[in-house]
């Protein structure tokens, strides 16, 4: 095959979830449906946490930080994934390609670190009440926020500038309905060595230090309510902790399943799967056990009458 024939490539194919047509207006008014509300959903989070003085708190300031990410997460895959539906089409040119995967990559990993701050942050909560709004300063949580930003984006980069340097065959077809890095890397017709040791080293990297330090923010958390007397108050040191430990339990137990149904199957069916529910579920609960199981949250929204409905809820 001639050099010209590989390199020279301008666009990948993408097969969606199925490729039965009779079922495509049901996946797409599915996937609409679930964009619109995640949107929505993260949206009222960010709305109240700016909007109520009483949730300027560094809590909040990262829960709005996680709910714009996963507003944005979502974003990355849906709307080229409906547009190709509406369209009846499955291209998307090498140039989108790139770019989804980068903003993937890095709001995905934006969704980890973040998780780990707001562990680090219920530590510094329940484990030193007392200094907690002296070590948790605003211009800490800022910086925490900012280096976080920096960092992934520049490993998201990464990934990115390797993949520019593979070569392809012309139209690509790639088995899922967005530009997943390992697909992609695996689809090279060029040598990928170097990419898969830079991809797998990272994941093992920027999957397993995060989930280490939530890991270990918790058992401190669990040694300092141990020594806390009475059950009342181990139960209200926990409570703040629900809502999160259930988004984390979520984030890693798909993104698990991600890795279990790629490494365990031949066929890429299962993948997508659990893709989905890695990036479309995921952003799509986490503001409904936010606002459902937190007492400040609905109180702001039943405020500024986002959700008059959680008027009836509130315990």
């Amino acid at each position: 095959m001639e050099p010209s024939n590989i390199t020279q490539i301008s666009r990948f194919l993408l097969l969606g979830l199925s490729k039965q047509a009779e079922i495509q207006s049901f996946i797409f008014g599915l996937f609409l449906s679930m964009y619109l509300i995640t949107v929505f959903g993260n949206l009222l989070i960010i709305l109240a946490v700016s909007l109520d003085s009483h949730l300027h708190t560094p809590m909040y300031f990262f829960l709005s930080n996680l709910s714009f990410v996963d507003m944005c997460f979502t974003s990355t895959t849906i709307p080229k994934m409906l547009w190709n539906i509406q369209t009846q089409s499955q291209v998307i040119t090498y140039e989108g390609c790139i770019t989804q995967m980068y903003f993937y990559i890095l709001f995905a990993e934006l969704d980890d670190i973040l998780l780990t701050v707001m562990a680090y942050d219920r530590y510094v909560a329940i484990c030193h009440p007392l200094h907690y709004m002296v070590i948790m300063s605003p211009r800490l949580c800022g910086l925490l926020v900012l280096i976080s930003w920096v960092l992934i984006a520049l490993h998201s980069l990464l990934h990115s500038l390797m993949a520019l340097q593979l070569s392809f065959n012309p139209d690509v077809q790639i088995p899922h309905f967005f530009c997943e890095l390992s697909q992609v890397v695996q689809l090279a017709s060029s040598d990928n060595f170097l990419n898969n040791i830079v991809m797998y080293f990272s994941a093992f990297l920027m999957g397993g230090g995060p989930f280490a330090g939530i890991l270990y923010s918790y058992s401190k958390i669990v040694s300092c309510v141990g020594k806390i007397t009475s059950a009342q108050g181990k139960y209200k040191a926990f409570s703040t902790c629900v809502s999160h430990l259930l988004v984390v339990s979520l984030f890693y137990f798909t993104a698990l399943g991600v890795y279990l149904s790629s490494a365990a199957t031949h066929t890429s069916h299962s993948s997508t799967i659990a893709s989905v529910m890695y990036t479309v579920v995921t952003p799509l609960l986490n503001p409904f056990i936010y606002s459902l199981r937190n007492q400040d949250i609905k109180g702001a929204l039943k405020r500024f009458h986002f959700m008059p409905s959680l008027k009836h809820q509130i315990l």
